[in-house]
């Protein structure tokens, strides 16, 4: 069977099932899984699907990227407290959910991005989140996405807070960092 015929077969299974397992799909098709991922490529390349720990299932509808009630990454409802503006070169500002999202996106978009802004945990105030420090994996819930990456305007704030609610702090490089060990590709 071609890759195009395979695809075509995967998208009907999607269509009526909305998540598959790789291996499932593998054995279905009788090839290999390492086939199956190399024909999803597009589809993710895409956003048509998305990664699940079991497999992959059907991207939800996406909303526009001026819609900031959505996050631009995950797409959940974006609430104001936490919430993360990316500045793209040529295209509208896009917000993210908190600042898990916003690292993400930005590494997604770096060479677009001209300037991300975050509100700093403790006062609110709007900074710069480049120049922010971060606390990665505080034991404060605040039931976002994990791991936690909680913006500081000043390395002191966040050494206070850390005290109370543990964590580990780092610049924004570091905390880039931190997403892709904790996550692993799953992201």
């Amino acid at each position: 069977m071609l890759p195009v015929d395979r695809l075509k077969k995967i998208k009907e299974w999607l269509d009526k099932e909305e998540s598959l397992r790789v291996s499932d799909v593998s054995t279905r098709l009788g090839v290999s899984e390492m086939t199956i991922y190399r024909d999803l490529k597009p589809l993710l390349d895409r956003k048509e699907v998305v990664k699940t720990s079991n497999g992959f299932a059907l991207a939800p509808p996406s909303p526009s990227h001026t819609d900031t009630n959505y996050c631009s990454f995950c797409h959940k409802h974006n609430g104001q407290q936490q919430s993360v503006q990316l500045f793209m070169r040529d295209q509208p500002m896009e917000k993210t959910c908190c600042m898990h999202c916003g690292l993400l996106r930005y590494e997604h978009a770096r060479g677009e991005v001209t300037q991300i802004l975050c509100k700093d945990t403790l006062l609110q105030t709007t900074i710069s989140a480049i120049k922010a420090t971060y606390i990665v994996d505080s034991e404060l819930p605040l039931r976002c996405c994990q791991p936690q990456v909680l913006p500081f305007e000043t390395k002191e704030h966040a050494l206070k807070f850390k005290k109370g609610f543990g964590g580990k702090l780092c610049s924004f490089d570091e905390a880039l960092q931190m997403i892709h060990v904790k996550m692993g590709s799953c992201h």
